[in-house]
């Protein structure tokens, strides 16, 4: 059986074929591609085999991994011939994952730092995303000087974006399942070009820094997993980048806080059952499940402010806010009601266990209203177009998002919903009343 490091390498060179489509054309990267699928199809023993073949390969002799490559990068090709897809995003994520499978193939053979494989796999991934995108561009403009002044920092921002991405769902899913990875890393830089942030080189680098140096101090600190890290940086960059510094300011201040309140006496949630496995360490799932309303709301902020929607910025802010609120609330509850052995149940009120779901503390509400207080305030300070009456929206929001969890913790979670589609349908709500009493009370709020 052929190691890990030749396969990718085999992969990366085959990822490197892509640049036949803006470099000789479409025609020869068919004929390429075709080529390629047939001998995958034909190959079925001998050194060919043993080179490329994935340990599920063996048992049918079929090498599915390498079809299935190049199948993702055919249908990733065809849609960005035929849409608005750039082949820049097709070419950069194609090469994203061949040869960020590569570096941490390299890494892993020599190491067994899960830290280390992942940052050699987005770092190179960046670089070769961004490399590819750059010789697409040039190749079409034909002055590649012009290209890397123009185009530089929205390449690297969809490069870095990209291999977040990719290192995320590598994670998730099986380390080798490159097809779904290539297909939904071009999808996702396909949305982020229609957006356009527009900013600088040096502020793209200078997000990236601070969004990987805090990612990293989460993991240090074991407020967050590797898979947590990675989503926290992707999330912070893309805040940062499509939002700006003060949504980044109230998104951190919930990954802070909330880390850290899950140390809040954990030797006595040891005790009673209820503390977050892995020493508090959140997961990506926890994290996008609190997260992942606020994204979108930045995301809608983004369309919104390039015109792609016909929406307000202002109903986006608060959208975020009161998403950010209600997961701020929601933690601090649960983190600091649950050393109170005296909940009760909030559909009856009846006394329940210490973390049974829905069951809620008056120290837990305390806490959950102060949470929603900080990001109020927070928002006060960091937005023009937050008020007072503003904020005392965000906190009524946030307030009303973490009873929402409550209710659907008492009956719902457990039956037909998990913990992070709890967190996901309460973080809605928040923002969705958030947006609502802005719609409201929109005179008074905006002026």
């Amino acid at each position: 059986m052929t190691s890990p490091v030749r396969r990718a390498s085999v992969f990366a060179a085959l990822s490197t074929l892509s640049l036949a489509v803006p470099l000789a054309g479409l025609e020869v990267a068919t004929a390429l591609a075709a080529a390629v699928l047939l001998g995958a199809f034909l190959v079925t023993d001998g050194p060919l085999f043993e080179l490329v073949a994935y340990p599920g390969d063996y048992e049918d002799r079929r090498l599915y991994g390498l079809i299935t490559f190049v199948l993702a990068a055919v249908a990733l090709g065809l849609v960005a011939v035929n849409s608005s897809m750039t082949l820049a995003v097709f070419v950069g994520t194609v090469l994203l994952v061949g040869y960020g499978n590569l570096a941490e193939r390299l890494v892993r053979a020599r190491s067994d730092s899960d830290v280390l494989a992942v940052t050699a796999f987005c770092l190179v991934a960046t670089v070769a995303a961004a490399l590819g995108q750059l010789v697409t561009l040039a190749a079409a403009a034909g002055e590649a000087a012009t290209v890397l002044e123009s185009a530089l920092p929205s390449v690297l921002f969809l490069a870095a974006s990209g291999a977040l991405l990719a290192a995320l769902l590598r994670d998730v899913f099986l380390i080798y399942d490159d097809p779904v990875v290539m297909l939904s890393v071009g999808f996702l830089l396909w949305l982020l070009t229609e957006l356009d942030p527009g900013l600088g080189t040096v502020d793209i680098i200078v997000a990236l820094a601070i969004t990987a140096l805090l990612g990293y101090v989460s993991y240090a600190l074991e407020t967050a997993s590797i898979a947590g890290m990675i989503t926290g940086v992707l999330l912070g960059l893309l805040t940062i980048v499509l939002g700006g510094y003060a949504w980044f300011a109230v998104l951190i201040a919930f990954f802070g806080v909330g880390g850290l309140s899950t140390k809040f006496r954990y030797g006595r949630k040891e005790e009673l059952g209820v503390a977050e496995d892995n020493n508090g360490a959140r997961g990506s799932g926890n994290v996008l499940g609190n997260a992942a309303v606020a994204i979108a709301a930045v995301l809608g902020y983004a369309a919104s402010s390039a015109d792609l929607l016909p929406v307000t910025v202002d109903l986006f802010l608060f959208a975020f806010a009161g998403s950010v609120a209600t997961a701020m609330s929601d933690t601090l509850s649960s983190e600091v009601g649950s050393v109170f052995e005296t909940p009760r149940l909030i559909t009856t009120l009846e006394p329940v266990e210490p973390g049974t779901d829905g069951g809620i503390t008056w120290q837990g509400e305390v806490a959950g209203l102060t949470g929603a207080a900080i990001v109020g305030g927070l928002s006060y300070l960091l937005f023009p177009a937050v008020g007072a009456v503003g904020a005392a929206i965000i906190v009524a929001a946030g307030f009303v998002g973490m009873t929402v969890d409550s209710l659907l913790g008492a009956t719902l979670e457990g039956t037909l919903l998990g913990n992070q589609g709890v967190n996901f349908l309460a973080t809605l709500s928040g923002a969705i009343v958030c947006a609502v009493l802005l719609m409201l009370f929109s005179t008074a709020v905006l002026g």
